[in-house]
């Protein structure tokens, strides 16, 4: 690292130009690349991919496309079929070309009382994040020109009209780089904070430009732009505040010019290549599903932590050079990253050791708990949207008449024996309805819809569309749907999972091995991220699946289940990201251990010295998940909530107490290694 270090401080001028030009270049590429990305989330090759795909190509419309419910009556008096003889006319008129069925002719979709009935649509779908942006406007034109009281409702009415606004991604961006900005001038005092900012800046338009250039050959995911504008944001600034931090100490030891800036780079330059080829070893997982919108997320992912190291190590060292003694004003802050309040949280833990590490793993445990109760699928219908929006209000009323609440997500069942996969079908239990209208055939074949009494995100729900789909192949038929879609997901995905697994742990043990120079360290950081992420699933779980503060938080009923592709990117995304504070932590223990410092010793002045750095650090990521909490999506705002979490559970729970308080339990033990030289001899008491 110091002869990297020479290099960019002799052609300081030249790294930095660099630097600015692919920055230029990622400001011109930006839009172009979010304007190419993909909106599929298609599985192929599985069965309910090839039933939906069959569907969608044969009859027009629906597969993986929810349908648009069109909800008639007002509770009042009975709907006639008369009513739905107004209606349909209206409706093939307004949106050509879709599929619909109506309770004028399909007893399914009228309740017992006669009082409400659904006229299902399935709009021909456009291209983009919102298939139905052309057809759900002219659907609700329908409703309010309509004579009998008429409302909209479905999965992509309630997205659209429930409250589930947000702003887009340079918003959000702009929203967690002003909260990192307060942060970071807290931690420094001075001007120097908006070093680490640029250098984020820099990184996140450079990773933007290479993304650009993916979008031409393959197909990248739209949630991509989320996770590389605020991921990118929050991994960017940790890394160069670790290096900023480190460059003050070395000053503040007399160290001036170039050989602060080399010294900084050689300690924590150091940490941060190791921090981010962990990060980027657990993004690359996710490029051997067999999923492809997740592999997208995968092999741009990992270009955020892979792009910021490369920032952090060669841009920063020559902005310190050239500005970094002028941005030190007004200086607020000692030059020393040693804080009081760490030392004596250190000092407590090591004292402590027994009761912190049991006290601390008991409340990991307790909070990981939930996660035995987890449920995969799409987040129910109603957590779509607030409950005062007339989507909702009419969502309620299907659900109230007894018509289902699974008609939002209903299995498809392209057959060309209706009659029978019908009568499978409603054998089943849980089973509300089912429709097969004449006008659904196509070339001998027709689609048969059958939907659940419960909502598919619960577990009645999710039973019912799973014995459907059993039932209707035992016919012979082909099923899709989005049920059908979702179950294809968790076999695709999950099946794989523990090799997956086993392949990351064994390679960040061995990276954690080369920079720790000892065995049991890394075994003791493998161990507690895995008690991290299964605190931060479990209360991610409570969250959003049991509903404990969905509504004060977002406004939101409880989503029922947990989306089926968030556990695997969590555990890609927060494996490494956590890694980067175990590895600070560890890393200046180390140092101090190496320096002569007896274990303890060393565990109080590495938590002293970094536990203002990790502190710092989380919050800035934090604040990033919440502006990601604020995109539409319910799915995104899942993912956000458990990154949130799991980030502050590990920068406190974690690192501030319980890998602090077993590395005191170790003692000698956290040096071996049959790999390294072996540690010189400690004092007694180790």
């Amino acid at each position: 690292m110091r002869a990297l270090a020479r290099f960019v401080v002799r052609y300081r001028w030249w790294v930095t130009a660099a630097w600015v030009l692919l920055a230029a270049a990622g400001a011109f590429a930006a839009p172009r690349a979010t304007s190419a990305l993909s909106y599929d989330f298609g599985l192929p090759g599985r069965p309910g991919y090839r039933a939906n795909q069959e569907i969608l190509h044969g009859f027009g419309s629906g597969g993986d496309d929810a349908p648009v419910l069109l909800v008639a009556g007002n509770g009042t008096r009975p709907v006639r079929p008369a009513d739905a003889a107004a209606i349909v006319p209206a409706v093939r008129a307004a949106v050509p070309g879709a599929r619909v069925a109506s309770f004028g002719t399909d007893t399914a979709l009228r309740s017992r009382d006669g009082r409400t009935g659904v006229v299902l649509v399935y709009p021909r779908p456009g291209h983009g994040q919102d298939p139905y942006a052309a057809a759900l406007p002219a659907l609700q034109r329908v409703a309010r020109s309509s004579r009998v009281p008429l409302a909209v409702t479905g999965q992509d009415a309630l997205m659209r009209g429930g409250g589930g606004g947000g702003a887009g991604v340079l918003a959000e961006t702009v929203f967690g780089g002003v909260a990192a900005l307060v942060i970071l001038l807290l931690v420094f005092g001075s001007a120097l904070a908006v070093m680490p900012l640029v250098v984020a800046a820099v990184s996140i338009l450079t990773t933007f430009l290479i993304m650009w250039g993916l979008t031409r050959v393959t197909d990248v995911s739209f949630i991509v732009q989320y996770l590389l504008a605020l991921i990118g944001l929050g991994v960017a600034i940790d890394y160069a505040l670790l290096v900023v931090t480190r460059w003050r100490e070395e000053r503040g030891r007399g160290a001036v010019g170039t050989a602060a800036v080399e010294n900084a780079l050689a300690t924590a330059g150091r940490s941060v290549l190791f921090s981010g080829l962990t990060v980027a070893v657990s993004l690359a997982s996710l490029t051997v599903l067999p999923v492809p919108f997740l592999r997208s997320v995968g092999y741009t992912g990992l270009l955020i932590p892979l792009i910021s190291v490369t920032a952090a190590i060669t841009l920063l060292p020559a902005l310190l050079v050239t500005a970094g003694e002028r941005l030190e004003w007004p200086r607020r802050r000692s030059l020393s990253p040693v804080s009081r309040l760490w030392t004596a949280v250190g000092g407590a833990v090591v004292r402590h050791r027994w009761t912190a590490a049991v006290g601390s793993a008991l409340v990991l445990l307790a909070l990981a708990s939930p996660l035995l109760g987890l449920r995969l699928g799409q987040p129910s219908a109603a957590s779509l949207a607030t409950s005062g929006g007339p989507a909702a209000t009419a969502l309620h009323r299907v659900r109230d008449a007894g018509l289902g609440a699974g008609m939002t997500h209903p299995v498809e069942i392209v057959t060309a024996d209706p009659s029978r996969a019908e009568a499978a079908a409603r054998a089943v239990p849980g089973v509300a309805g089912a429709v097969a209208p004449a006008s659904w055939s196509r070339g001998g074949r027709r689609v048969v819809d059958v939907w659940s009494t419960d909502d598919t995100a619960t577990a009645a729900g999710s039973t019912a569309a799973r014995r459907v789909r059993t039932a209707a192949r035992a016919t012979g038929a082909r099923v899709g749907g989005i049920p059908a879609q979702d179950a294809d997901f968790i076999t695709a995905v999950y099946g794989n999972v523990p090799w997956i697994v086993a392949v990351i742990v064994v390679v960040t043990f061995a990276l954690l091995l080369a920079a720790l120079r000892s065995v049991w360290l890394p075994v003791k950081a493998l161990v507690l991220n895995v008690l991290s992420l299964g605190a931060a699933y479990g209360v991610t779980v409570l969250i959003w699946q049991h509903g404990v503060g969905t509504e004060a938080l977002f406004g939101l009923p409880a989503s029922g289940a947990v989306t089926v592709w968030i556990p695997i990117a969590v555990f890609a995304f927060l494996f490494g990201l956590s890694m980067d504070y175990e590895v600070f932590l560890l890393s200046r223990i180390r140092e101090e251990h190496d320096a002569g410092a007896t274990t303890d010793d060393a565990t109080v002045a590495g938590v002293a010295r970094t536990g203002r750095l990790v502190t710092s650090a989380a919050l800035i990521l934090f604040f990033a998940f919440v502006a990601l909490s604020r995109v539409p999506a319910t799915d995104v705002k899942i993912l956000a909530t458990a990154l949130a979490l799991g980030i502050l559970i590990d920068a406190t729970v974690v690192r501030g107490v319980l890998a602090p308080a077993l590395v005191a339990l170790l003692g000698r033990a956290n040096w071996w290694s049959p790999f390294h030289r072996r540690a010189p001899a400690r004092t007694p008491g180790e």
